[in-house]
């Protein structure tokens, strides 16, 4: 009888293995899709925001797109979390909270501050967002479903320590960014100005930066390749994002400051 617990316990064990290296190998698969996206965004700009165009084919709101692409992510995440059976008393939980904590204001706050008139963005890029953030949110809710195990001790580790301050670090930075340039149009207006408080004074997209960092802090306070890989695909979006937010300001604005960096504090 001992035998075949053994046996059994083998099997399960072997199941694992396989199921664990066929998810690394995807992560590693998604890492390097993402980095050839960069290499892409980086010849051609996203046709959102400032960006945006008819071109892309059918519009949608810009507000509405907002909440679906965001949403979605929190939704994928969950699929993979068994909520009733989950112990929500390990520092895994603390992790998942941090993540919705970015992710409501993304989705539900955010999207309803924005000053916008009539402003839309194209379908297409909702949807790809969409695809983006499913894959994302489900790789790391599988892996707070299923390989996310702790010591209770991580709580006092230096990477769940310093992780959790740039996580917290990056997030406020990049609220205070957003509202920034929200704050410059006023209700109904669309055009642009240029942002002169702050770290805007450095460089040219303080809430690029900051979301960086923010996902930065998350990987290193997770210690997780879904975590590492969802902070290179936020590199691979922000970075190009911010490229071309800077070249777009010096040829709108003459007077736009030359100290300026791109995304790096006085040296790019």
């Amino acid at each position: 009888m001992g035998g075949v617990w053994m046996i059994s316990g083998l099997n399960y064990q072997l199941q694992f293995m396989i199921n664990f290296s066929h998810y690394i190998v995807f992560i590693a698969f998604w890492i390097v899709i993402g980095i050839g996206t960069s290499v892409f965004l980086l010849r051609k700009e996203a046709p959102y925001g400032r960006f945006s165009s008819r071109n892309w084919g059918p519009m949608i709101s810009n507000r509405v797109g907002w909440l679906f692409m965001e949403a979605v992510v929190m939704i994928a995440f969950l699929c993979w979390i068994p909520l009733r059976h989950y112990d929500w008393k390990t520092p895994a939980s603390i992790m998942i909270s941090l993540f919705f904590i970015h992710y409501l204001h993304r989705s539900f706050i955010y999207p309803l501050m924005i000053r916008t008139k009539n402003k839309k963005m194209p379908v297409i890029i909702m949807l790809s967002a969409m695809l983006f953030n499913t894959v994302n949110g489900s790789l790391l809710g599988i892996w707070f479903a299923d390989f996310a195990h702790y010591p209770n001790n991580w709580y006092y580790s230096p990477w769940f320590v310093a992780g959790v301050l740039l996580f917290f670090g990056g997030m406020l930075v990049n609220w205070h960014a957003d509202y920034t340039l929200i704050r410059l149009r006023k209700n109904g207006e669309s055009g642009y100005q240029i942002p002169r408080s702050g770290l805007f004074k450095l460089i040219s997209s303080p809430n690029l930066f900051a979301e960086i960092i923010e996902w930065g802090g998350f990987a290193l306070l997770t210690w997780s390749l879904p975590a590492l890989a969802f902070f290179i695909w936020t590199c691979a979006n922000l970075i190009p994002r911010a490229v071309a937010n800077h070249r777009w300001y010096k040829k709108e604005f003459s007077d736009y400051p030359p100290e300026r960096k791109i995304l790096l504090p006085y040296l790019w």
